[in-house]
């Protein structure tokens, strides 16, 4: 059955809810729900707020009230099918005598996925499959977390036009310029963790926050800092002060770590470390976006973005897709993917 005009700009709506400000990206996926009457005027709305309360439809259905009964339901994300820290939202729509749902996105969730089937086996009428896309594109993180069981991991790194990430002497701030540098700190906000190895904090110090344009912590969720490698981390290192909570793996086996942060309800990690470990992840096959600053400069010496990686031929490169290239300040941005690997 074809959409109605009015389920079209419903689900555009739902769209708009979903990524409202106040929605987190995790570690719940962000949804958006719109119910019709049945002459398609628009009864009530409603969007998930974050892990542990209501979600989108069930918002929605508590405005509409009595008047749901024989409504549509149009929804970023097909109704969850188990009840988890809330409700079932199938069940939640089939008591509130709801006759049409419509969703965007199917759910990923092995635990949650069937709520359009629970639904269409006690008549009511699901539409899926519309602006699918777009509902995808508001939760990749989550949604690639669900299907692979682990975080997408995003490789961050800055170097000069010869691929050096220092200078022999050790020195690198600072190789990027302050344009490049700030718009690091939007793709932190972004997710959920922020991993460099021990090396890193020994002889950086970084703080590894969200900052703002005048160099003071955001106001915003700020990402779990995650430390690996066995070596303590020096007393008095900023990533123990209090800004953001640190996580420290005592670990160099990349598995383990996407492991244990994925047991963490952690959908997405950028990785800013080093060479070494940079070289584990890509060896291991668990790098999924490669951002990669240029800045205009050339070194001649000091290490290079990446260590040895296990490619010994040509043959052996890790080719990757490109799907954006931007001037950022005096910088080049790369932003691609590796196209072995699914993302969504």
């Amino acid at each position: 059955m074809a959409l109605s005009t009015q389920e079209i700009a419903a689900m555009r709506r739902a769209l708009e809810l979903a990524a409202s400000p106040d929605a987190p990206r995790s570690p719940n996926p962000r949804v958006g729900a719109v119910l019709l009457s049945p002459d398609g005027t628009v009864l009530a709305e409603g969007y998930h707020r974050g892990a542990g309360t209501a979600h989108a439809e069930v918002v929605a259905l508590a405005r509409a009230g009595a008047a749901a009964r024989g409504a549509t339901v149009v929804v970023t994300l097909e109704p969850c099918n188990h009840i988890g820290r809330s409700g079932s939202c199938a069940q939640a729509l089939l008591a509130a005598g709801v006759r049409r749902v419509v969703f965007a996105q199917t759910d990923p969730n092995p635990i949650a996925t069937g709520g359009a089937d629970t639904l269409r086996s006690a008549g009511v009428d699901v539409e899926s499959g519309y602006e699918a896309a777009e509902a995808l594109a508001l939760n990749e993180f989550w949604t690639f977390s669900m299907k692979h069981g682990r975080p997408f991991v995003t490789w961050k790194a800055a170097a000069t036009l010869d691929g050096r990430v220092a200078a022999a002497d050790g020195t690198s701030r600072w190789i990027t310029s302050a344009a490049a540098r700030a718009e690091v700190h939007a793709l932190r906000a972004e997710v959920d963790a922020i991993m460099v190895g021990t090396g890193t904090v020994v002889a950086d110090d970084p703080q590894l926050t969200v900052r703002d344009d005048m160099g003071a912590t955001a106001r915003v969720r700020q990402p779990l800092r995650v430390i690996i490698g066995e070596r303590e981390i020096p007393p008095g290192s900023r990533v123990l002060d209090n800004a953001a909570p640190t996580l420290q793996l005592r670990t160099h086996d990349p598995v383990e770590v996407l492991s244990v942060l994925q047991a963490r309800e952690i959908s997405s990690v950028i990785l800013e470390g080093g060479p070494t470990l940079a070289a584990a992840f890509v060896r291991a096959g668990l790098v999924d976006r490669v951002v990669w600053y240029v800045a205009p400069a050339v070194l001649g010496a000091g290490p290079s973005a990446l260590a040895d990686a296990g490619m010994s031929g040509i043959g052996d490169a890790l080719r990757l897709q490109v799907t954006d290239v931007a001037l950022v300040g005096t910088d080049v941005r790369i932003d691609a993917r590796v196209p072995r690997l699914e993302t969504s």
